[in-house]
């Protein structure tokens, strides 16, 4: 009988491509220099596999319902991103920059956990007992009921959890985790995918809520194979400048709730503060009688979040005009300015364009294209929009205004904040009721709408 030998591969560590010898450059995702060396060794006769035994299909009317309640973190803007709270047995995974407070915030939901009486467990990786200790002690997040661990080894982690069997389970982070039974360093492709595999299958037999933190490359993306984010339930990437004081928590993938949900947080010396109106915040320092500077209103989930636009067209004379676009789809904005040269006939081409959305959030709505195009045209002009107007609309490749969705909510959140002038595509506020002290005014063009704002 032959014997079975162990196998080295090269696996990308970029997306999980093997390859029998390296290679420079990834023929699947173009990465350079991605390629790491593994060691495949023959499974252990007798080793009982991964997967339960003795399951049998079942029709799917003959599933039994419970209607269990959500679990609730003890914060508000979290359990709106996760769709009403934590549901039992899922697995969500967090990303972000280094430093941007992903760890704080698990720290504190735990905590919100722990003080309802159900026990927790928080496993990292990068920080020891003592560090976690005096973290949570400037945090004010100390409890009885939050369990604390320094530990890499999965075997040492389900072990934890089969004995401890707390309520939520926190992993920080997923990339430190290691499986002795593979030889790669922990980060690997192998040792993440096998590290995620191990924990979704104890979530899933145990209902345990568990919590994946996640290192992000400089391009911005989770590290690691993008088969981590197919595995996971949920998906969450927690945004902004460290230099700003606002963070903004996207679901980007929810199995359990609305994609495209935000919540957004303050980080204070204390931690990360909910802030329940975020219109206020982003929309407290907004200039005013300043030309270039224009409030949109943007659906984030089911949420209307009312944010300023602020754009500088100056001339130049270089022959490639900059574009330094922040916050906002640069293709999108290219795609504006070539209309408004062709149906405004604005000669942008000879200017410099920068575009900003104040407080670092992101916007990818095509409902603020209008807001856009206003934002250039005020500056270009150089001529303010008045203070009390909010512009939206979305904007087609022939100058026409399109409709928009869910216009009654972002005009109900504009009238809390005080404004009584709405400019926006016709087909949208013709379905409307004028009513004080708001005044509707539809447009049909983005040559009407310049006409109507200057």
């Amino acid at each position: 009988m032959p014997r079975k030998i162990s196998k080295t591969l090269f696996v990308c560590q970029a997306c999980g491509y093997e390859s029998p010898k390296w290679m420079g450059r990834c023929t699947e995702c173009g990465a350079w220099d991605s390629f790491a060396e593994e060691v495949r060794r023959p499974a252990k006769a007798g080793k009982q596999t991964m997967a339960a035994k003795g399951n049998r299909p079942v029709p799917i009317d003959a599933v039994e319902l419970v209607d269990e309640q959500r679990q609730s973190t003890g914060i508000a803007e979290f359990d709106r991103v996760l769709g009403g709270g934590l549901v039992d047995g899922t697995l969500v995974l967090i990303g972000g920059d280094p430093g941007i407070g992903k760890s704080t915030l698990m720290l504190q939901a735990l905590h919100g956990i722990a003080d309802t009486g159900r026990k927790v467990l928080y496993v990292s990786g990068e920080e020891s007992v003592r560090q976690l200790r005096l973290r949570s002690r400037r945090l004010k997040t100390v409890s009885p009921n939050l369990l604390v661990v320094s530990e890499i080894d999965i075997d040492a982690v389900m072990t934890m959890v089969e004995n401890e069997k707390p309520d939520v389970l926190v992993v920080d982070s997923i990339q430190t985790v290691f499986s002795p039974e593979i030889t790669s360093a922990p980060g690997s492709v192998s040792q993440v995918r096998e590290s995620t595999m191990r924990l979704m299958l104890m979530a899933k037999r145990t209902g345990i809520p568990t919590f994946l933190v996640g290192h992000v490359t400089k391009e911005g993306a989770i590290a690691g194979p993008r088969l981590l984010e197919h595995m996971v339930d949920t998906v969450l990437y927690f945004e902004g400048d460290r230099n700003h004081v606002f963070r903004i928590l996207r679901a980007v993938k929810n199995r359990f709730g609305s994609t495209n949900e935000i919540g957004v947080f303050e980080m204070k010396e204390i931690g990360l503060q909910q802030v329940v109106n975020p219109s206020a915040v982003f929309l407290s320092e907004r200039p005013e009688n300043a030309a270039g500077s224009v409030v949109t209103a943007s659906m984030e989930g089911t949420r209307p979040i009312l944010v300023e636009l602020q754009a500088l067209a100056s001339s130049t004379s270089l022959g490639t005009p900059r574009r330094t676009i922040l916050g906002l789809d640069p293709n999108r904005v290219a795609l504006l300015v070539a209309v408004m040269e062709k149906q405004l006939g604005m000669h942008l081409m000879g200017h410099d364009i920068f575009m900003n959305v104040a407080g670092g959030v992101k916007i990818m709505e095509p409902a603020v294209d209008m807001g856009i195009v206003s934002a250039i045209a005020s500056s270009f002009l150089d001529r303010p929009i008045r203070k009390d107007t909010l512009v939206i609309g979305e904007v087609g490749l022939a100058g026409e205004v399109r409709a928009v969705g869910n216009v009654d909510i972002r005009i109900s959140e504009a009238r809390k904040m005080g404004f009584t002038r709405i400019v926006g595509p016709a087909g949208s506020l013709a379905r409307l009721r004028q009513s004080d002290p708001v005044t509707l005014e539809g447009v049909e063009t983005v040559g009407a709408a310049v006409e109507l704002l200057f």
